[in-house]
């Protein structure tokens, strides 16, 4: 059994380099082996404060700031091993590579980072495998069953730049591609339906289209019917939580191997088809800051959704 210590209770100077970064995520840094359900909670309880003031976990942290860790017992965390197999596939993946950012072909079903059970996420594999590159950070994430292209940057101050700019959305465009099932209307290009997040009876994170839910717009474009399917495009303008699989799923077309949005018999005829995996991938990614322009794309349209 792994031995448990106590972390006392502590009070760090925010430098430069963690200046404008979420203080959820600051706190990671700092509270090793505490799983992040334990960070919010204490975040939640006041037990975390900023210059003395209770704080939200969507608060940023500026240089100079002075922020208390609470004391929490911690078991160190299992720290899985990649296996070589497993470093020499994501090295595989590499999109595109400069000295502030790598783009990643993620695979699907692996998750972006590891907590819940899972010890080995796509980010900690990475650094795993890139051990020079000291500051890799997820710049956004994917769902655990999505492929396709994810920012992860390899500085701080790259990864402020392109968080503020997915903030801004316009000088960040991710294009998606989704099997869905039915036939999606070819006039139907744009799609705006607030959205809210709630969690099922297992306290599985889901999202609703309610009326009381954040502004949430997707743009569509169909590219061609399979079978029972439809392949569709798709842009987010905004970025809610599974908002291309509740779009779609509300409208009555889910993405072929959602497990939380279609229903059983439709996920019954995706496995009887041969898609066990969620058919949605981000295809395409679009970066047009003064500092950084480029276009990263991966594999064809169907193709990739058969990886």
């Amino acid at each position: 059994m792994s031995e448990q210590r106590t972390q006392p209770v502590r009070i760090v100077n925010v430098d430069v380099e963690s200046e404008g970064q979420r203080i959820d995520n600051f706190l990671t840094r700092w509270m090793k082996g505490v799983p992040r359900a334990r960070i919010y909670r204490a975040i939640r309880k006041g037990e975390v404060r900023i210059n003395g003031r209770r704080c939200r976990s969507n608060d940023r942290v500026k240089c100079d700031d002075q922020v208390r860790i609470p004391p929490v017992t911690v078991r160190p965390a299992f720290s899985m091993e990649a296996s070589d197999e497993q470093i020499t596939d994501i090295q595989t993946r590499i999109l595109y590579e400069d000295r502030g950012l790598l783009v990643i072909n993620k695979p699907a079903g692996m998750a972006v980072h590891g907590g819940s059970g899972i010890s080995l996420g796509l980010i900690e594999l990475l650094r795993q495998a890139r051990p020079q590159d000291r500051q890799l950070e997820l710049v956004h994430r994917l769902d655990r069953g999505t492929s396709g292209c994810l920012m992860v940057a390899r500085k701080r101050a790259q990864l402020v730049m392109l968080q503020n700019a997915l903030r801004a959305r316009d000088h960040i465009h991710k294009r998606y591609v989704a099997l869905v099932h039915g036939r999606w209307p070819a006039s139907r290009e744009q799609v705006s339906l607030p959205i809210q997040k709630s969690s099922d009876e297992s306290r599985r994170r889901l999202s609703r289209v309610v009326a009381s839910g954040k502004p949430a717009e997707t743009h569509y474009q169909l590219i061609g019917e399979e079978g029972p399917y439809s392949l569709v495009n798709a842009w987010p303008v905004t970025g809610r939580t599974h908002q291309i699989r509740v779009h779609c799923a509300y409208l009555g077309h889910p993405v072929a191997g959602d497990d939380r949005y279609a229903s059983r018999s439709q996920l019954n005829l995706d496995l009887h088809r041969g898609y066990s995996r969620l058919m949605l991938h981000a295809r395409e990614l679009v970066i047009t800051l003064p500092d950084l322009s480029l276009k990263v794309a991966s594999e064809s349209d169907i193709n990739a959704l058969n990886q």
